[in-house]
């Protein structure tokens, strides 16, 4: 709780700035173009919130375990597992921070009960737990942690390409049920990966199938707390809609802090959610020439009614899912 109470504001400032710079960008095959100076400014601003969010996640969940001495180690680290590796562009995300950063605290707390010379006590702090934390840390992520990750990427790869000339529904509801689980990790890049492989073939169906799904989650969450009031608290409802804003451009990250919060009664709702609005643009025959997800793309989607519609089928299922599964609030919590 402490990581997400401080990586909430860091999700907010950067995905509101990063929305609002889309307004007026042009979508084309590589994404949407902003030209307008300002909005890239804007732009700017938001995607350095974005690169922030993760690390802060993993320094303060090290910071919760280990005090001051964990910050370090825990930004550093969440740095890494935001980033890919190599030639890979395989990166761990937010689980891979979350990770990293309770290792990093517990590794850090322990050192911290060493016993030590006397006159090594002063540098401890800014020196010797620094430095060896994340030399060893860091070499754990590179050498043993990043290996079943690369290989569990290249797995998701192998098996959207042996479904791709299965049967449309599966191949749609296990794209929708897999895409947006990790939230810009290492799932969710293999699939975007795909996707783009798929532009370039000229298949836009399969595209337009991913990135439907993409502001599923943040709209499911916050129609969520409208329809099932007693299950969300005053300050779950604030920070649903500045995920409600992100999700116009289809950034699910704002619903990170809902995950990493309660992932038993939220993830099934909005995996589901993505499954079903994913099927029906499959079946809709939806195609999208860019890769981007969110409202915008309609302007250039094939059969736009349908984009919209899938969306909307996603968004209605997922939220009626979640609130089903989720608890009610105490009282006193609301």
């Amino acid at each position: 709780m402490t990581g997400i109470s401080y990586m909430v504001p860091v999700i907010v400032a950067g995905g509101v700035l990063l929305a609002f710079s889309f307004i007026g960008g042009t979508p084309t095959k590589s994404g949407y173009v902003i030209t307008n100076p300002f909005m890239q400014t804007l732009n700017l601003s938001g995607n350095a919130g974005f690169a922030m969010m993760v690390p802060v996640l993993g320094a303060y969940v090290a910071y919760s375990i280990a005090g001051r001495p964990g910050l370090t180690p825990g930004f550093i680290l969440g740095y890494i597992a935001n980033n890919p590796i190599g030639n890979t562009q395989v990166k761990a995300g937010f689980l891979g921070a979350l990770l990293m950063g309770i290792l990093a605290g517990y590794f850090v707390r322990w050192m911290k009960s060493w016993k030590i010379p006397t006159m090594l006590k002063p540098i401890m702090p800014v020196l010797i737990i620094p430095v060896i934390s994340v030399l060893v840390l860091g070499l754990f992520y590179v050498y043993v942690i990043n290996t079943p990750i690369v290989i569990f990427s290249e797995w998701i790869l192998s098996v959207l390409n042996s479904l791709e000339n299965a049967n449309i529904i599966l191949f749609a509801f296990v794209l929708g049920l897999i895409c947006e689980i990790d939230r810009g990790g290492p799932i969710c890049k293999a699939v975007t990966l795909f996707c783009i492989a798929m532009i370039d073939a000229g298949n836009y169906e399969v595209n337009a199938m991913f990135f439907v799904c993409t502001s599923v989650p943040p709209f499911a969450v916050l129609l969520s707390t409208v329809i099932f009031k007693n299950k969300w608290t005053d300050a779950d409802r604030i920070q649903a809609r500045s995920a409600g804003v992100m999700g116009v451009v289809g950034i699910t990250e704002g619903t990170i802090p809902f995950i990493v919060e309660d992932a038993l009664h939220i993830l099934p709702g909005t995996m589901i959610g993505c499954g079903c609005a994913v099927v029906t643009a499959a079946l809709s025959g939806v195609s999208l020439p860019v890769p981007h997800g969110g409202i915008f793309p309609v302007l250039v989607a094939g059969n736009p009614i349908m984009y919209i519609d899938a969306q909307v089928v996603g968004i209605v299922v997922g939220a009626i899912i979640v609130g089903i599964l989720r608890r009610p609030v105490a009282a006193d919590a609301k």
